[in-house]
């Protein structure tokens, strides 16, 4: 007869399937934390995201409508590439503050001077869009100007029913 070794264990699975089964449980659980943190945040990344243009000009272009908005965006995109920095020019010019912030010794004055470069790039580009604004404006039928300014006047309301500080 022939006999057995009695105290020999079977463990059931082998290591490296346990090893398996849990990276791939790891796994899941980052691809369900993804998924549910976009469905959580999908309001926050897109519904209420603005776009460039509205987030220059405000509730005056928000109060355009859908062709005259996109009218101003491409007349501001193509002036703004005649004699304007590029995004490359733009980018190295805040490199450069950065550099300047971290330099030792801090010096003031150069990051005044690169803060006011980017003020003075702000202030052309304002004041871009509002003459673009203003030629758009003065082609409106009367009409049209008076719809546009029930909009600005309804999302004003709305802005200002909003925030206590507001209010008439």
């Amino acid at each position: 007869m022939t006999t057995q070794p009695e105290n020999k264990k079977s463990t059931g699975a082998k290591p490296w399937l346990r090893v398996l089964f849990v990276a791939s449980l790891a796994l899941n659980l980052v691809v369900l934390g993804a998924v549910g943190s976009a469905m959580l945040m999908r309001d926050k990344w897109h519904a209420r995201h603005p776009s460039r243009l509205d987030m220059v000009g405000g509730p005056l272009t928000r109060a355009l409508n859908d062709k005259d908005r996109r009218a101003i965006g491409q007349q501001m995109r193509q002036a703004y590439r005649d004699g304007h920095p590029t995004r490359q020019q733009q980018r190295e010019e805040f490199q450069l503050l950065i550099a300047d912030l971290k330099a030792e010794p801090f010096v003031p004055d150069a990051v005044r001077a690169r803060m006011s470069n980017q003020r003075v790039a702000f202030k052309d580009r304002l004041e871009l869009g509002q003459t673009i604004l203003l030629e758009r404006l003065a082609q409106m039928s009367p009409a049209e100007r008076k719809a546009y300014a029930d909009r600005l006047q309804e999302s004003v309301r709305g802005h200002w029913s909003r925030h206590k500080d507001w209010k008439e």
